[in-house]
This record gives structure tokens, sequence and C-alpha cells, in this order.
């Protein structure tokens, strides 16, 4: 496995302790489908949030690799997903940037659609 691959899988697994500690429900993870990956699919509340998770040395660094080509991907990802559940379901973009440091950081930011 790459080292990228790895640092990713680690940040992934950072965000998910991140978000159980913060009362979220985690219901999958790399869910893939023909517009992208979404990195984890969780529920805060009767919200769905899909989330991207970013892991950068510095957390400007992992806001700044979202660009509107990725944007627009999570949006269809997202509604890919949503294809299975109610038309009515609540739901949002959520990004976590993982800084590996030392120290750690980590930065969630709900709703990045609004940016």
């Amino acid at each position: 496995m790459p080292n990228n691959q790895k640092k990713g899988q680690w940040a992934e697994e950072q965000a998910v302790t991140f978000l159980l500690t913060a009362g979220y429900t985690i219901i999958e993870r790399n869910w893939r489908c023909i517009y992208g990956e979404i990195d984890i699919v969780a529920q805060d509340g009767d919200i769905w949030v899909f989330v991207e998770v970013r892991a950068r040395h510095h957390l400007d660094d992992a806001f700044a690799s979202i660009t509107s080509s990725k944007r627009e991907k999570m949006i269809h990802s997202a509604h890919s997903y949503l294809q299975k559940l109610p038309l009515d379901t609540p739901w949002r973009v959520d990004m976590i940037a993982v800084a590996w440091g030392p120290p750690l950081q980590i930065q969630h930011v709900e709703d990045i659609l609004a940016w």
C-alpha cells in the first residue's frame, strides 16, 4: 500500500473517531458510485452527512485542496446516494481536515457547499 494511501486511511480513522465522539452515527465508509467516492456517510440526528476527509501537513493546505471540480463530484455523489432515501431527507456535505503535524490537528467544517 502506498504511503499516501496509508495516510489517507489513517486520516479517515481519525475522522471517524472524531465524528463518533461528537455523537454522529457512521453509516458507511468509502461508498463508491460513478461520480467518485464518499469517504464517510454519517448521520447527525436526522441529517444525513456526506464527509470528505482531507489530510495534509497543515490544515490550510487541506482546505485549499477542495476544488470546484471536487465540489461538483461531491454533490453528484451525494445525490446518487440519496436516491435510495426518501425525497425529503435532509442532508449536507461536510469536510474534516486532518493535519498530521505534530501536533495532530482536526477541524470539522459543516456544509462546505455553502462556501
